[in-house]
């Protein structure tokens, strides 16, 4: 992901930021004082961010601000935020982003995902991307950053792309991220998708009519292949497609060539094929409902996008997301409480991102610029919530409650080993709950010591998913 420069003149803050960084998988990070940055930069090109933390004053803050400047930077600054030590203007509008001290996860991750995005867009000029790049992929994940470095390494070739994934991942946005960033960006992507036509009209929507070809051709017609010459063709749920269709579509991968229904012309097609199914498509090979030679021809490079479930982390950015174009279409906000939060994170997500964004629609109708706790979620999204009790029945439990008291022994007996366990488990999620995901304050409230509490986290597989509850 780059390098991380961490600028700061107190070496206990430096040492801290190094190891939240470290923990959020950012291997190579430097740090060095308010001094000495020029030789630690130079030496650690490119780097993917500068994190400016506090000098000797506000002035030396601004004075090093203005150096970076002045040295003509190419790295994003991000600029962090002292309780006792405010920045000047000059800092706070011309950095990147400002993250408070202590460091939240989710302001943190925001901040630097953006960093990545500024890199990625002044990377090449042949392929400049805009501040809006990657907005529908959303996350911080393992696995969806890897689906955005797979785009970048595919996304200059003419290469064919399939798009694997379960309905509702965002294979369509993957595909017009691909368009986006190659050099056929400003001819027209076009969509169609192959499930959703008929069989027997689905050649003519693919290579267009002439007059009188079937019943009902009154005039001639140009097809998706001519509609995106030059651009980008996205065949979605290409594993419906008819058997006597992939043919045809072979052909014209193969040739580059095609006739109009009707017509015996030949086109050539300068198109570059991005492809997309929720299905297995080798069970299809092996079913008889899909060919062989299609698939390797289409299979040139595979992108698979996760399902949701495995990227729960990716969650509370999401919500973040998803919440914020509502309000930038003017229709409507919400906010979600932790405890909300939290439990959104623990549910399975069939639908996956379509889901979510259809659930946020939701509660911005039901809750109109409210608060939505975990009790206002519709009951399936309830995760980890012990029955469908009132509120105020679940409060007086809560506050009735004695953490010291002895629980009663099950008649049938308990594994004790597991019950620990779970319960150990329990109270590490809420600890990270409530310190927003930042690790140092969760060991601090557990009364643990943060390589103990990183320990007992790779313990319970936490790392890359209740972390950002």
């Amino acid at each position: 992901m780059g390098t991380v420069i961490v600028v700061d003149a107190d070496e206990q803050r430096r040492e801290e930021l190094r190891a939240i960084l470290a923990f959020l998988d950012y291997s190579d990070v430097q740090v060095t004082n308010c001094d000495s940055w020029r030789q630690t930069l130079a030496a650690s090109q490119p780097a993917l961010a500068i994190l400016l933390g506090g000098c000797e004053s506000a002035e030396r803050s601004g004075d090093v601000f203005r150096a970076f400047k002045e040295s003509n930077v190419q790295a994003p600054i991000i600029a962090l935020r002292l309780p006792n030590l405010s920045l000047p203007e000059s800092v706070e509008t011309g950095v990147l982003a400002v993250v408070e001290w202590p460091v939240k996860y989710r302001q943190l991750t925001h901040a630097l995902q953006q960093a990545e995005v500024y890199v990625e867009s002044r990377s090449e000029p042949s392929s400049r991307r805009s501040p809006e790049l990657f907005r529908s992929l959303v996350g911080n994940s393992r696995s969806i950053r890897n689906v955005r470095k797979l785009i970048e390494q595919v996304a200059s070739s003419d290469a064919t792309v399939l798009i694997l994934g379960e309905s509702g991942t965002g294979k369509e946005v993957v595909a017009r991220n691909l368009h986006y960033h190659s050099s056929r960006r400003d001819k027209p992507f076009v969509p169609i998708n192959c499930g959703a036509i008929p069989a027997e009209l689905l050649e003519s929507e693919l290579f267009g009519h002439e007059k009188g070809a079937f019943t009902g051709a009154i005039t001639t017609r140009q097809g998706r292949f001519e509609l995106a010459e030059g651009g980008s063709l996205f065949l979605d749920e290409i594993g419906d497609m008819s058997l006597h269709m992939q043919v045809k579509l072979l052909r014209v991968l193969q040739e580059r060539v095609f006739e109009r229904v009707g017509s015996n012309k030949p086109i050539h097609a300068d198109v570059r094929i991005i492809a997309a199914t929720h299905h297995k498509l080798e069970e299809q090979i092996a079913e008889g409902n899909f060919r062989e030679d299609l698939y390797y021809r289409l299979n040139v490079f595979p992108i698979e996008m996760p399902p949701l479930r495995e990227r729960k982390e990716d969650v509370p950015l999401l919500i973040t997301e998803l919440i914020t174009r509502l309000e930038h279409e003017k229709r409507g906000s919400a906010r979600l409480t932790p405890q909300a939060v939290l439990s959104l994170c623990e549910y399975h997500w069939p639908g996956n991102v379509r889901e979510l964004a259809n659930l946020m629609e939701r509660l911005v109708i039901m809750f109109p610029f409210g608060v939505v706790d975990v009790y206002d979620l519709p009951e399936k999204f309830r995760s980890g919530v012990t029955g469908d009790f009132p509120r105020e029945l679940v409060a007086e439990l809560e506050m009735s409650y004695d953490p010291l008291a002895v629980p009663r022994l099950p008649r049938e007996g308990l594994d004790l080993k597991e019950h620990i366990n779970n319960l150990e488990f329990n109270l590490i999620k809420q600890a990270l709950d409530d310190a927003d995901g930042v690790v140092a304050h969760a060991a601090n409230r557990l009364k643990l010591r943060r390589t103990t509490l990183v320990e007992k986290m790779r313990k319970y597989g936490l790392q890359r998913s209740d972390e950002v509850t």
